[in-house]
């Protein structure tokens, strides 16, 4: 059988060969040449499809990045708005708390302008009042002094001459 074998591989059949350098060179070529031929198509499918992926992930990226620029842009243009508003509105709230301090302080003038004029009117009607129960007081007590007097000095001749310049006066 040995030299079956033997004769197989010396008229280019197949069999051991033991030089080691030789065969593993052979053995190599044959894995690599099958290894091209059949993973050429299952790798290249797999390599382009990777490729492909790859690039559509780029370029979503692309776009993402592209989305947020403008997006970035978009709020910038709104925070700048936001503070020109603010700006105003703080501006605008000065103005009319200067207004309302101005209104206030000349409130306050009118107000005290017009205590004053109160306080002199009511001083005036006091002392318009005062006087009037000063007369009054005069007066009554001048009655009373009269009354308590007149019956001393009145007599009865005194009245009768009272009674006639009256009526002389009333025309009769």
């Amino acid at each position: 059988m040995t030299t079956l074998w033997f004769l197989a591989t010396e008229e280019g059949g197949f069999g051991f060969h033991f030089d080691l350098l030789e065969a593993n060179l052979i053995n190599l070529s044959l894995v690599i040449g099958i290894l091209v031929y059949f993973g050429s198509k299952f790798l290249g499918g797999t390599l382009a499809s990777r490729r492909n992926g790859i690039e559509e992930a780029i370029r979503d990226a692309e776009r993402r990045q592209s989305e947020a620029k403008a997006a970035l842009a978009e709020q910038q243009q709104k925070l700048a708005l936001a503070q020109t508003e603010a700006e105003s509105i703080l501006k605008q709230a000065e103005e009319n708390a200067q207004k309302a301090h101005q209104a206030i302080l000349a409130q306050a003038k009118i107000d005290i302008e017009r205590m004053k004029a109160s306080a002199a009117q009511d001083l005036s009607s006091q002392q318009d009042r005062v006087v009037r129960e000063l007369r009054q007081r005069v007066v009554d007590m001048a009655l009373a002094d009269v009354q308590a007097r007149l019956p001393e000095r009145l007599t009865g001749e005194i009245q009768h001459r009272l009674i006639d310049k009256s009526i002389a006066m009333l025309g009769g």
